[in-house]
């Protein structure tokens, strides 16, 4: 195509307000080539529908119309919708698998609930969160309840879980937890606590009092193992005590003693932020449990009991066991109410192998740790 002078000539933008180059053809206003009337061969044509104003260039001023925006709309643009989900596990992630991710299946209910559970446990409670384990009959599941939900909240959490024996004289979390370099109890930390009331104490310092769980990503601070132990805890060592801890853990899991008048007993229930409220699938354990909630409804932690987590502990054997009846008890008086199946590792009274507890287990203590973090 051949070029003239007239392609080479710069475009020029009368000032004319509403007028553009790429407007409808038509002349600029002000200038008239409309035929003369009367002129042979070219009537006049009709007149024509007025046009809206064209848009001005965008380089002039005003126009781009200021609208109220933040620092947050601009930021904004950096959010990435989350992907969807493509299925890890069963038959759909096996697919997945074989087909070098070429079916991208989503996940089936099971797998669903399971990554439901594990963002529930997973979010941010926003401070320093207490979860208390009650029942005051032995062998009601106490200890294995501190162990189990310490483990899952540390291991989907990152660490920063505490796990706390406050029995009020000699306790067992420390003989079922794994052990350490040392045998410090909380009795030794109560006696050094001065330690870490100023800016020089450190989290490396605690560690010779905590006993850390290696792959299960807790602590545990035990209480005194000795049967020949001095006076009982108070409510202000208790108070102290937890004050010190608070610093370096996001989560403290309490194991509590037998005896509910016992201070540090009471002490331990008004901090806390989740009750848990543990027992066997025996008449006698759960009559137990129910007599203890009385007993907070009537000094005055009814919202206390309405919010709780029941735990039932199932035996190797169902035989005179009435389930459906203490399911229906607890169900009426707290939030929720949830089964742990029989775990011959967990029943051994041996310290607990954390890398050995069935799937069975490990799942359904997720599914309690999930209903413990919706009150957190």
């Amino acid at each position: 195509m051949e070029h003239t002078e007239e392609d080479t000539l710069p475009l020029h933008r009368p000032a004319a307000s509403g007028w553009s180059p790429f407007a409808p053809d038509g002349p600029p206003p002000g200038e008239d080539r409309t035929p003369a009337s009367g002129a042979p061969g070219h009537p006049l044509p009709p007149a024509a529908p007025p046009t809206a104003p064209v848009a001005a260039f965008p380089d002039q001023p005003g126009a781009l119309e200021r609208v109220g925006v933040t620092a947050d709309d601009f930021s904004s643009r950096r959010v990435v919708p989350p992907r969807s989900p493509v299925a890890e596990t069963g038959l759909r992630g096996a697919l997945h698998r074989l087909s070098l991710g070429l079916v991208a299946l989503p996940p089936s209910a099971r797998e669903q609930a399971y990554l439901q559970a594990i963002e529930t446990v997973r979010r941010n409670f926003g401070g320093l969160r207490q979860v208390t384990i009650v029942n005051p009959k032995g062998g009601a599941g106490k200890t294995v309840a501190v162990l189990m939900l310490a483990m899952t909240f540390g291991r989907h959490r990152g660490g920063y879980v505490l796990a706390w024996d406050n029995n009020e004289t000699q306790g067992t979390l420390g003989m079922r937890a794994q052990q350490d370099f040392h045998i410090r109890t909380v009795r030794d930390l109560l006696r050094d606590l001065d330690h870490f009331k100023g800016p020089t104490g450190r989290v490396g310092d605690l560690s010779q009092y905590v006993r850390a769980q290696g792959g299960a990503m807790f602590d545990v601070l035990a209480s005194d193992e000795s049967a020949t132990a001095g006076e009982m805890l108070t409510a202000r060592a208790f108070g102290d005590l937890r004050e010190a801890v608070s610093r370096f853990y996001k989560l403290i899991v309490v194991d509590t003693g037998n005896n509910v008048r016992a201070q540090n007993w009471q002490a331990a229930i008004d901090a806390t932020d989740q009750l848990v409220v543990t027992m066997s699938a025996r008449n006698d354990s759960a009559e137990t449990a129910a007599r203890m909630l009385d007993h907070l409804e009537q000094t005055g932690r009814r919202d206390l009991v309405r919010n709780a987590v029941s735990v039932v502990s199932m035996p190797a054997h169902r035989k005179d066991v009435d389930l459906p009846a203490v399911q229906r008890h607890f169900a009426a008086r707290t939030r929720a109410v949830l089964l742990a199946p029989y775990e011959k590792l967990l029943d051994s009274g041996e310290p607990i192998r954390y890398d050995s507890l069935s799937k069975a287990s490990s799942g359904a203590w997720l599914r309690i740790g999930s209903a413990v973090a919706e009150g957190l």
